[in-house]
């Protein structure tokens, strides 16, 4: 009986703290959303600077040459064999600054 206690206990407090994950990321995704009254003094206090700046600023590696947004994404992973990936690996060590060009020591 005891043990059934215990499952209805934690049970509860499962339900409870999903409720809690849940209503957290609603409030948080609500007050990112918030914007900020500025102060017309000159000391705006801690969120002046974000709530006078409205317009979204990227961050630069998500800018292409020309400075417009990437709309690509920006990792793009495919498939390869070891034996590719061995070579790819030995091309660029080969291709090292500090490797040296003689190859009488690896023998």
């Amino acid at each position: 009986m005891l043990h059934l206690l215990y499952i209805f206990a934690f049970t509860i407090l499962a339900f409870i703290a999903v409720g809690n994950l849940i209503r957290n990321l609603i409030m948080f995704s609500l007050d990112r959303e918030r914007t900020y009254p500025t102060n017309s003094s000159g000391n705006q206090g801690s969120f002046g600077y974000y709530a006078s700046r409205k317009q979204f600023v990227p961050h630069p590696e998500l800018l292409d040459s020309a400075g417009n947004l990437i709309k690509e994404p920006l990792l793009v992973m495919r498939s390869i064999n070891v034996e590719d990936a061995r070579q790819h690996l030995d091309a660029l060590y080969e291709a090292s600054p500090g490797q040296k060009r003689d190859n009488s020591e690896e023998a």
